[in-house]
């Protein structure tokens, strides 16, 4: 084990006491929908996409409803969620293909993923892990700002965030610490004004701008 995998593992453990049953926040039943709630989560926040699904999959209940649904109306439905012309359209698509092409169940492989329109290497990993239990590693912005900060990473583009984490993060660990990231984010780690003073991760921080009050913590 390298001195940055063991630092890893140390990070997660301290993220299990805080954060032991993190969870995607985006609510889903079936594999589909977890597919579909991810796309409209794009440049808008999950407590919206929840809103606006809750009536939707009452509106569409199947992976056919969405697949043969008027654009026009599944525009009108995921309107909400902005963008919504270019995301109704990936989701009737997406579900076109997932029906015609893998028999209505959605890959558990990430080739076979980003064969489906509007899906990224961030959705086609949250897929993997959370409905598959694979090893995943979902580079949002929280992720990337933080495990940047904690020195787990130099990188920012999403992919190269992602493979520097699989070095480090022990694979089963790694969907988990990902849902942790967005909490800690949210709660701790926030992208203005950290609370550093209170941060159970400051051990670990490398952020020049942590290290330059750290005297002061």
């Amino acid at each position: 084990m390298t001195k940055l995998q063991k630092k890893a593992a140390e990070i997660c453990d301290v993220l299990d006491t805080l954060y032991p049953e993190a969870l995607c926040s985006l609510e889903y039943d079936k594999p589909y929908e977890l597919m579909i709630a991810t796309r409209l989560s794009a440049q808008c926040t999950d407590a919206r996409v929840n809103i606006v699904t809750k009536d939707l999959f009452k509106q569409y209940p199947t992976l056919d409803s969405f697949a043969d649904a008027e654009l026009s109306a599944l525009e009108q439905a995921v309107h909400p969620c902005g963008f919504y012309k270019a995301k109704a359209k990936s989701i009737k698509e997406m579900c076109q293909r997932v029906r015609d092409v893998y028999g209505g169940v959605v890959p558990d492989n990430m080739d076979d993923l980003l064969t489906l329109p509007g899906i990224g290497r961030k959705t086609a990993n949250l897929l993997l892990g959370d409905v598959y239990g694979k090893p995943a590693v979902v580079t949002d912005t929280h992720c990337i700002r933080i495990s940047g900060r904690l020195g787990l990473t130099k990188n920012h583009a999403p992919e190269q965030v992602e493979a520097d984490l699989r070095k480090v993060l022990p694979p089963e660990r790694s969907n988990r610490y990902c849902h942790q990231m967005v909490l800690f984010g949210r709660d701790v780690c926030t992208a203005r004004n950290p609370k550093c003073a209170e941060c159970p991760l400051k051990s670990f921080c490398t952020d020049p701008a942590f290290t330059k009050i750290a005297k002061k913590i």
